[in-house]
């Protein structure tokens, strides 16, 4: 299947805003872009902020706007979460910096090319240092847009030769509005109950919210009952039986369930991780703040890289102790 049939299948892309003008939310950050490509004088950029609120989507409508229609033979997209090493810095951004000017219309032009790298978080210190010194090299020639989940994670020398900006998470309003839209595109059935159930699932990510919304629209109709089930409910329940289990002692029970949740069933540790913060908080436990403390330890660990199925049964452990203590 093409990239093309992939498009038009998939709401994500397909309802993907094309231009900086048509960017759900994100005022400040686009108002302050724009100014920039009037100047025609782009610096590096640093996008940072949640899942699913629009980076990919800016950095995409900027090159659009400098580039035009040639955008994809001047600009180089990579996900670092896929390629993290050092090789991939190496040898995919050093051989794009070593082009020539950019073409088409803008040759006549003092022009750069532009390289977009997705996921910059997931890349190694290593692999950031060397970025940093091809970001100097090939300054007069290219232009960097960096996206992240997590600023902290990006070595100081690489933020302080970017702009950064802040991207926040998606408002209630913004999120059903633009649900609604493609409703109607779709000639789908809604229920706007259904859609703040799914803002209130994905806390304003777009991208997921569109996933559940196309999910529930593929079962009939966008209904409550589908919108459950795509969000994947009795999943969650599962969680709170794991969390249970944990808190009672019976931590190789809790773990077997765990490794089926996630391997069999496919959930991720992020979810895990929210969904079991959701389920415990309802349990009213005697000591929540010890276990948010726990929580945020864990979750500190699986952001910063560590083996999460080790950290995983190590939060189940943690959990273990605080049923005993409680």
């Amino acid at each position: 299947m093409s990239k093309t049939d992939l498009s038009s299948l998939m709401w994500t892309e397909k309802y993907r805003p094309q231009k900086l003008g048509d960017i759900i939310g994100q005022k400040d950050i686009i108002k302050g872009i724009s100014n920039l490509i009037k100047g025609r004088d782009l610096p590096h950029m640093l996008f940072a902020g949640p899942a699913g609120v629009g980076k990919t989507t800016v950095a995409l409508a900027v090159v659009r706007e400098i580039f035009g229609e040639g955008w994809r033979d001047n600009v180089l997209q990579l996900n670092a979460s896929d390629e993290r090493g050092i090789k991939m810095v190496r040898e995919k951004v050093k051989e794009f910096t070593k082009w020539g000017s950019p073409v088409g219309e803008q040759e006549k032009g003092d022009m750069f090319k532009v390289i977009i790298l997705d996921e910059a978080d997931e890349m190694t210190s290593e692999a950031q240092t060397a970025l940093r010194r091809m970001m100097e090299d090939a300054a007069r020639t290219t232009r960097f847009i960096i996206i992240c989940n997590y600023l902290s994670q990006i070595i100081e020398p690489i933020q302080s030769r970017c702009v950064v900006f802040r991207f926040t998470r998606l408002a209630r309003d913004e999120v059903i509005d633009h649900l609604k839209e493609i409703g109607k595109k779709e000639d789908a059935k809604v229920d706007e109950k259904a859609l703040a159930q799914v803002y209130d699932a994905t806390g304003g990510d777009m991208r997921h919210s569109i996933n559940i919304m196309q999910a529930a629209a593929g079962m009939g109709a966008i209904n409550s009952a589908n919108v459950s089930a795509a969000i994947g409910l009795s999943g969650r329940s599962r969680v709170g039986e794991i969390v249970k289990m944990a808190l009672a002692g019976k931590f190789n029970e809790a773990r077997a369930k765990l490794l089926e949740l996630t391997q069999v069933y496919g959930m991720s540790e992020g979810d895990f991780m929210k969904y079991a913060s959701q389920e415990a908080y309802e349990m009213k436990l005697e000591n929540p703040g010890r276990f948010a403390e726990i929580m945020a330890e864990y979750d500190y660990r699986l952001a910063s890289g560590a083996h999460p199925e080790i950290q995983m049964a190590a939060l189940l452990a943690q959990l273990g102790r605080l049923g005993k203590k409680d």
